[in-house]
């Protein structure tokens, strides 16, 4: 169990209040200077001092100073979210000699200047600085909860991302276990063959990343194999994993047929990734132990529904991934694309299938959502696709179907004026005006027809018939819904795993000690992902390498004096294993008391609510600080004129 220090009581101090403009965030709506001047009043504020940026240098300074100089021991800073700068205020205590926990945030944007106007504006600010100051005054100098780590990685998911964790780690001296539900490594992008705007080939790729992996000593790789029991807290998590190759013949066959194919174990397979080995068949469960754990569970192609652009209706209509697989395998040498022996002299590609979808336009999926985002990839990797069709085949027209080209990041603009120069035909729709995908009526025309009404000739309506249609696919997370529940992860309204902050905490979730890494958390390009990977194995490697982690101390606190066992406060715990029961002697009695688990508390104060006796406080939060804050609110002792 983590290590809980029981702080020293503190005596009430001098509270210093610093109130910051914001940029005009905040003074553009709150007259700062007058809630200085009315901070000033509250019961133990001694300075009250304002900034134009309190985050920045300068700001920081003021605090510091007041602090070294013994005017202030206790501090209140009113700016903008605690969530941007709290940690930057309580790193300015310690450098100042103070402890981080004599500190209380008062949110001045969000909840007053961005939603209050004038003089109503100024007095709300006024009362939360006030609260603020009222319980500052109360504040106790914190211990941080010290949690020993298990310095080993769980990293799940084979492809790019968890390659690249796994590798990045190891490199750091850190021992790796990559979990792998399929039997090959390499993920989604094993199954492209070229890599937009540069060309690279998925398969050298695959190849460096996997053979390193397979290769490094410190990386262990568990194919097959899925995560069912997950207990524990950063630095500690216990889990379950179960390894069980395919049902039936299927695994043992495509191993045969490896071996019979020139290609071996390790060796990789186009579009299908890297074998790393060959597994027992049978159903085997182990337990791992890990410090951290790194998500790097992937993505899916959308699967456009029946009918939508004539998928799954006409053959003639294959989604981008199918179509590149074709491709590859199309017969060489001639002017016009062949695929399966028949010529391919029109083709259409349709963008934003499965992406950028509105309420009220595009259809539900069956799950009963849309994808409301932009997928990002689709359209470089269109134009790509496009450009290669144009410069082998000069014979196959290509027309582009767009709703708006975004081909962002380095050398991925020059695809699209490639595709102009390489004579691509570009047609532009409307939101609720796309293609419209039919069979030709005309027997010895191409087979298959799109509709349009193009935006590039002011809304003229099109006919263009054409041999294939191809689906510019969105990206989609996989489905992990039972890591989601057994590791209580995060969720946003696309489905991505959610991070803390994309700027502050961009590969973190509120879980600590679990990191995301590659596209669970949106979409990006296999660039992007290696960035994200790196980014991931840093914060892991922080905490694995220093062998413990400093947590907050805002955790409940029983009052042993005061507990009588109800376990009321047991129940009503939204942190499992945060709480439980246990045996103590009391006055030669054996009896069950409640205990605190500090690393796995949330401190979210629902044990505090029902506990009958006022046996247990959240440490910061506590309720005589609460009644502070409420009093000073309520007050107007130090209104002006009051």
């Amino acid at each position: 169990m983590a290590e809980k220090k029981h702080p020293d009581p503190v005596p009430e101090g001098k509270v210093g209040v610093y109130v910051c403009h914001c940029g005009g965030n905040i003074s553009d709506e709150v007259d700062v200077e007058k809630v200085c001047e009315q901070a000033r009043k509250v019961p133990g504020v001694v300075v009250a001092r304002a900034n134009m940026f309190m985050c920045s240098d300068p700001g920081q300074e003021l605090i510091i100073e007041d602090l070294q100089s013994g005017l202030v021991d206790r501090v209140v800073v009113a700016s903008c979210s605690p969530s941007l700068h709290e940690t930057t205020f309580r790193q300015a205590l310690i450098r100042a000699g103070a402890n981080p926990y004599v500190y209380e945030h008062a949110n001045l944007r969000e909840q007053v200047s961005w939603v209050h106007h004038g003089a109503e504006a100024t007095e709300k600010a006024t009362r939360l600085v006030a609260a603020a100051a009222a319980k500052a005054g109360m504040l106790e100098a914190l211990e941080p909860i010290r949690v020993d780590v298990h310095r080993q990685a769980v990293v799940i998911g084979g492809g790019v991302a968890g390659l690249k964790t796994a590798l990045e780690l190891a490199e750091r001296g850190l021992p790796v276990i990559l979990v792998e539900k399929s039997p090959f490594l390499g993920g989604q992008v094993a199954q492209l063959d070229r890599l937009a705007p540069w060309g690279e080939t998925a398969a050298g790729l695959i190849s460096e990343l996997a053979g390193a992996v397979l290769a490094h000593p410190a990386i262990t790789v568990y194919p097959c194999a899925q995560v069912e029991g997950f207990e524990g807290y950063i630095g500690n998590f216990k889990l379950k994993v179960v390894q069980q190759p395919p049902a039936g013949t299927a695994y043992a066959h495509e191993v045969a047929r490896l071996s019979h194919s020139g290609r071996g174990l390790g060796d990789f397979v186009p579009f299908v990734g890297v074998m790393p080995a060959p597994i027992p068949i049978g159903r085997e469960e182990f337990d791992l132990d890990a410090g951290v754990i790194v998500l790097a569970t992937g993505f899916r192609p959308y699967q456009p529904r029946p009918g939508e652009y004539g998928s799954q209706e006409f053959p003639e209509v294959v989604t981008l991934p199918e179509f590149i697989r074709l491709a590859a395998k199309a017969e060489t040498g001639g002017d016009t694309l062949m695929l399966h022996g028949r010529p391919i002299r029109r083709l259409a590609m349709i963008h934003c299938v499965g992406s950028r979808q509105i309420p009220g336009i595009h259809e539900e999926n069956a799950g009963g959502y849309l994808n409301e985002y932009c997928s990002r990839t689709c359209c470089s990797a269109t134009l790509y696709a496009a450009n290669l069709i144009r410069e082998n085949y000069p014979q196959t027209r290509v027309f582009d179907f767009y709703r708006d080209i975004r081909t962002y990041g380095r050398g991925q603009e020059e695809l699209y004026t490639q595709a102009a120069q390489n004579r691509v035909v570009f047609f532009r729709f409307d939101p609720g005006e796309e293609p419209q995908v039919s069979r030709n009526p005309d027997p010895k025309g191409h087979p298959v027809l799109v509709k349009v009404k193009d935006g590039l000739t002011f809304g003229e309506e099109l006919e263009v018939p054409v041999d294939l249609v191809v689906l510019a696919v969105g990206q989609e997370p996989n489905t992990i819904t039972d890591l989601v529940e057994k590791l209580k992860l995060p969720v946003g309204a696309d489905r991505f795993l959610q991070e803390v902050h994309p700027k502050l905490r961009p590969v973190e979730v509120s879980v600590a000690g679990i990191l995301l890494a590659g596209t669970c958390q949106a979409p990006f390009d296999v660039g992007e992902t290696c960035a994200a990977a790196g980014a991931a194995a840093v914060k892991a490697a922080t905490i694995l390498t220093r062998g413990f982690v400093a947590l907050d101390p805002f955790v409940a606190e029983v009052d042993l004096s005061r507990c009588t066992g109800t376990g009321a406060c047991v129940a009503a715990c939204l942190g499992e294993g945060a709480l439980t029961m246990v045996a103590q002697m009391v006055e030669g009695q054996k009896v069950k008391r409640a205990q605190v688990n500090p690393a796995l508390c949330l401190g979210c104060g629902a044990c505090v609510a029902v506990c009958p006796e006022n046996a247990i406080n959240l440490q910061g939060w506590t309720l005589k600080q609460y009644e502070a804050m409420v009093d000073m609110i309520v007050s107007d002792a130090y209104l002006e004129g009051a």
